[in-house]
Order: structure tokens, then C-alpha cells, then sequence
């Protein structure tokens, strides 16, 4: 099957369908712009050229790799957030739109120094500081693979010397207190896992789950907040849309004040937030 672009794009977006996928369009051109070496931007320029056999053959190794739920950003290496493109591997959730939630409120808050838990691509934080050129970071993940990636994709957004990256279980190797504290933790209780899009198999499992009630690492992160923020500093997480109230009441727990809960684009909880007195 050679034909045109455009014959490859149609292709694509028909054994899209039939997986289904949300946007099988979106994908397929991705897929074909990644078979082919076409920038994304430039596919419409060239749907009329012929595509090679070995473009035609990349595609449908591709396309067979997604009928198996592999996720896009997998085969492609990277994943679009909050304007920057991020490295992603096996090794680490995907940034997902709605965690761009949680980017947009703690970029509302002032603040120098910055600690994100749990960091693995770095997206949260690494697109913190590339907003905020005088702040400072800490980023900490329990996985030194993951480690790795935010490592690389601070070097691709210039924003290395900005940031330390440290192995640690939540708080266990952090210094110091900090203006901003963020997190998007694992927030899928266990019983919740069998229910979840077969793509996110392909995703790692410890930053899914708690293997518990979802809620574990949310009683970790605010028990040790008000040792870690400075007066007035602000504790901000990503939450499951069905925990705003379980999470708020341990930021009020935990002494924090000023505890609200924010949406996301679709009205959904997405965020909690709480400030040290």
C-alpha cells in the first residue's frame, strides 16, 4: 500500500476508528508525519506527493503498535504540555492536558523556590521555571529512570541551572522549605485500576496507584507541607475529580489555610490548593 500521503493518512485514520481512539484524525496525522519524517506542520503541504514504500511500511508498524493500545506519545518519544514538547518514555507518566490545571494556578502564586514531588518527565515543574527565569527548583521522584528523562527534557528547555533533581520518597531527602510545593501524585485507588484505558498499561504502575483508597500520598505530602513551605507558601496538587473534598479536608488538617478547590477546562476538580499561615 503506497499511493499518496494522503492515502496514507486515510489509512491511518481508518484502523484508527476501528480501535476506536478520541481524535483518530490527530493521531493519524502524527503517525504519518512521524512514518514519513513530514513535519507535523508541513503534512498538508505534501498529501498530493508519493509516499515510499518504506514510509507505507513505517506506518503500519506504527499502526500496529496502537491497535495493541500503545500510547501515541510512546512511539513518537515525546508528548506536547503547556507549550513545550517533552521527552517521554516508559519510564513515565504522560503529562496530560488537564494537569496544565495545576501549572496555571501555581503560576498565579509568587514564589523563588519551588519543590515538585513525584516529578517524573519534569513537566510540572520544568514548565514553572521556564515561566519564572529567577526562581529555583527541586524535583524528586522514587524512580532514578524517570529521574534520567526530567534530566534531559531540563536540558531541551534550557532550565538545568535552575533545577536540582533528587531521589526521594516524598520528603526524605529535601532540604529546606519553599514558596510552592506541587505534586501529581498516585491518585488511582487499586479497586479504580481494572477500569482504566488499556494505554495506560504501558505507563508506569507507581505513578498510577497507591495500591490503596487513591489517597495515601496526599496524607504524605500534607503532613510534611508545613515543615517544608515558608510562611505564606502554597501547597498545590493534582487530584482524581472525585477527591476535591477527601483532599481538602487534609490540607485543613494539616493547618493550611485559604484551602480552595479549582477546576479544570472541563468543570471537573482537578486542584487543590492551601497556604501556610
Amino acid at each position: 500500500m503506497n499511493g499518496t500521503i494522503a492515502a496514507l493518512v486515510k489509512r491511518a485514520v481508518e484502523v484508527l476508528q476501528d480501535i476506536p481512539v478520541n481524535d483518530p484524525v490527530k493521531e493519524a496525522r502524527l503517525l504519518v508525519s512521524h512514518a514519513t519524517g513530514i513535519r507535523p506542520d508541513r503534512l498538508t503541504l505534501e498529501l498530493r506527493e508519493d509516499a515510499s514504500a518504506e514510509q507505507a511500511a513505517a506506518l503500519e508498524a506504527l499502526l500496529t503498535r496502537r491497535q495493541a493500545r500503545e500510547p501515541v506519545s510512546h512511539m513518537l518519544g515525546k508528548r506536547a504540555f503547556y507549550n513545550h514538547d517533552f521527552i517521554v518514555t516508559a519510564d513515565t507518566l504522560d503529562p496530560r492536558p488537564e494537569t496544565e490545571t495545576l501549572v496555571a494556578n501555581a503560576l498565579g502564586a509568587r514564589f523563588a523556590t519551588v519543590l515538585d514531588m513525584g516529578t517524573g518527565t519534569g513537566a510540572i515543574i520544568l514548565s514553572l521555571l521556564a515561566e519564572s527565569p529567577n526562581a529555583k527548583g527541586i524535583a524528586t521522584d522514587l524512580s532514578p529512570a524517570a529521574i534520567k528523562v526530567a534530566a534531559q527534557n531540563a536540558e531541551a528547555l534550557k532550565v538545568a541551572d535552575q533545577l536540582t533533581l533528587l531521589e526521594s520518597d516524598w520528603y526524605a531527602a529535601v532540604d529546606g522549605t519553599f514558596d510552592l510545593i506541587v505534586s501529581n501524585p498516585p491518585y488511582i485507588a487499586l479497586d479504580e485500576m481494572p477500569s482504566l484505558a488499556p494505554e495506560l498499561s504501558y505507563e508506569p504502575r507507581m505513578a498510577l496507584t497507591d495500591e490503596a483508597d487513591g489517597l495515601t500520598a496526599y496524607r504524605k505530602i500534607t503532613a510534611g507541607a508545613p515543615a517544608h513551605l515558608n510562611p505564606d507558601g502554597w501547597l498545590m496538587v493534582e487530584i482524581g475529580w472525585t477527591q476535591g473534598p477527601d483532599v481538602a479536608a487534609l490540607f485543613t488538617e494539616a493547618g493550611l489555610q485559604n484551602v480552595a478547590i479549582k477546576p479544570d477546562l472541563d468543570g471537573r476538580d482537578r486542584v487543590v490548593i492551601g497556604q501556610k499561615a
